[in-house]
């Protein structure tokens, strides 16, 4: 079967049905091929035992996301904004205020008196850092320069983790990185019953608009000749023929479904890109061993622990007294399910004792991918949105990234490779 389209999208996660709905408001004939059995790519919720668990903790940051989203008319009433907390720290394997708030940078034993100014002092200025002005230098070099203290070093390298889900000071940029930190400072979102409630909402949007959303269709190829996109060429059969392809797919697949794709500039960020993975531990709890514990930063060790439950209304279970708590452990190259899972329940015991009694069902997801790719000092170039060799060919995704991150990335390339389709 041969069909036609004005713009193919290849991926159904948040670049994808973004990428679709921007073209769709302008007019564009749009379809999006999903090869799984439904759309949301890592975006989707799994219900079990009436408790919903994203694939891994999410959180919604301001700014790019944010801002795309409201623009492309998603419900508002799915955004919860997350109010002040009192966030924890775990140190020599004892939980402290971690001083990331005012009342905690006070009370917190981990700073010395004149090290609470510093770290005040630091936090302040990086508010206010105009971060397109910072030279290209990694994070580490930055903190080298403008921070004395080890120790207030230390507890920004925890910040700037908690912000991008990336622990690779050495290669993060300092600027991508500062102006993440800004935005997860000025406001952090939850979605209500999950991030498959935005998903749903997009679908929604989308078919509104007369997108054509296609799930299980796996693609085979994006056929080109000349120097131009021709079609799409689908496992079953189908062909889809269209000037213009979005691939939301990751820097590895999106360079096989490409003949020739050795010649392009997907090689160059196949070959760039560094993937950060994670593995997650989503539990549901009849209750909180330690109530006062609902954020904790893991300082000397590589997690991370929220009560996403935290939040009013947000409806992750059917029982409202259910608290979903989710972790993760960052990882690096070598990493071991097994270990890594036992580190997160090690730091469990210490966060909530007892908490194993609580249990009403969880989820384990022992390699999760963060992002395809991010901000990071050895890229070539940034990526896309087009793809310079061949016409009509573009790229969209979280690793298409020109400075943003996580959701961001995905949501902010989408938009750039939409306008730049609907601008020609």
């Amino acid at each position: 079967m041969i069909a036609k389209f004005d713009v193919a999208v290849v991926g159904g996660g948040i670049a994808g049905l973004t990428a679709a709905l921007y073209l769709a408001r302008g007019g564009k004939r749009v379809v999006v091929l999903e090869s799984q059995n439904q759309m949301g790519g890592r975006a989707i919720t799994n219900k079990k035992d009436g408790i919903r668990f994203n694939l891994g903790s999410h959180a919604l940051y301001a700014g790019d996301a944010y801002d795309i989203f409201r623009e492309l008319n998603v419900n508002p009433d799915i955004f919860r904004k997350v109010d002040e907390f009192i966030p924890y720290g775990i140190w020599k394997e004892q939980v402290h205020p971690f001083p990331a708030a005012v009342r905690t940078l006070l009370k917190t034993p981990l700073l010395s008196a004149a090290d609470k100014y510093r770290f005040g002092a630091i936090l302040m200025k990086i508010l206010k850092l105009d971060t397109d002005a910072i030279p290209h230098m990694s994070l580490r070099d930055w903190m080298e320069e403008h921070v004395g203290s080890p120790m207030v070093r230390h507890l920004l390298y925890v910040l700037a983790r908690g912000g991008t889900y990336v622990q690779a000071p050495d290669l993060q940029v300092a600027g991508p990185l500062f102006r993440q930190m800004q935005r997860s400072i000025t406001g952090v979102y939850y979605l209500k019953k999950g991030w498959g409630s935005l998903i749903e909402e997009m679908c929604s949007e989308a078919r509104r608009l007369g997108v054509i959303l296609i799930t299980g269709r796996k693609v085979n190829s994006v056929e080109h000749d000349d120097g131009r996109v021709q079609r799409v060429r689908c496992e079953n059969g189908e062909t889809i023929e269209t000037p213009y392809v979005i691939l939301t797919t990751s820097p590895q697949i999106s360079s096989r479904l490409v003949p020739s794709a050795e010649l392009t500039s997907l090689r160059t960020w196949e070959q760039q890109a560094i993937p950060i993975t994670a593995a997650c531990l989503d539990i549901g709890l009849r209750r909180l061993p330690a109530p006062q514990h609902q954020f904790v930063y893991g300082i000397d060790q590589p997690v991370l622990m929220i009560n996403s439950s935290r939040i009013q209304g947000l409806e992750l279970s059917e029982n409202d007294d259910v608290q979903v708590f989710q972790m993760i452990k960052f990882q690096v190259q070598g990493s071991n399910a097994q270990e890594d899972r036992r580190q997160l329940e090690q730091a469990m015991d210490l966060v909530h004792p007892g908490w194993r009694r609580e249990v009403v069902a969880e989820q384990y997801l022992p390699k999760m991918t963060v992002v395809h790719d991010f901000p990071h000092m050895k890229r070539v170039e940034n990526p896309g949105p087009a793809v310079p060799q061949i016409k009509g060919l573009y790229v969209a995704g979280d690793w298409v990234s020109h400075g943003e991150y996580l959701a961001g990335g995905a949501a902010a390339s989408a938009k750039r490779a939409s306008l730049h389709i609907l601008a020609h």
